[in-house]
């Protein structure tokens, strides 16, 4: 018996459900390697009780690090009828103009020039981002910055 989630043999996704642009937020190498040594700290910690307790350690901490590194990495979506960043989602006819930013104009997007009020998606081990704004007069997040490594190819889905 087929589960919930496979589609019936007839049944095709909508035009709406059609993904234009997908991408994983992923932590760069270096932040693996950070998780790592942090694990591997665990071996000192508790090897003046036993070497075992040093390794077995090391391994939980790096089971955690790892678990938590994949269960907060934001995917971005954008649809024919939404745009979604990390755990926010927005229907498209509310995504105004999109502008991609690298470089130090990334830098200051994210800092001098960032609005308060605007909503996040950024990591910092990615640098360009998107600037996305909002047309919904009822909101008063005036844009979306999103972090993304393919900023003119999100750009495009968005315009699209």
């Amino acid at each position: 018996m087929p589960d919930a989630t496979t589609p019936a043999p007839g049944d095709r996704p909508s035009p709406a459900d059609t993904v234009l642009y997908r991408e994983r937020l992923w932590p760069a190498w270096w932040v693996w390697v950070v998780a790592l040594g942090v694990s591997a700290a665990g071996i000192l910690v508790f090897a003046p009780i036993s070497l075992a307790a040093g390794f077995t350690a090391a391994v939980i901490l790096l089971a955690v690090l790892v678990a938590a590194l994949i269960a907060t990495t934001p995917a971005i979506t954008v649809t024919a009828e939404a745009f979604t960043a990390g755990r926010a989602s927005l229907p498209r006819r509310f995504a105004g103009s999109a502008e991609a930013f690298d470089g130090d104009e990334a830098t200051a997007q994210r800092g001098p020039a960032l609005n308060a009020l605007a909503y996040l998606c950024i990591r910092g081990w990615i640098s360009p981002v998107v600037r996305v704004e909002l047309t919904d007069p009822e909101d008063p997040t005036p844009y979306w910055l999103v972090s993304t490594r393919h900023p003119d190819r999100l750009v495009a889905a968005l315009a699209a």
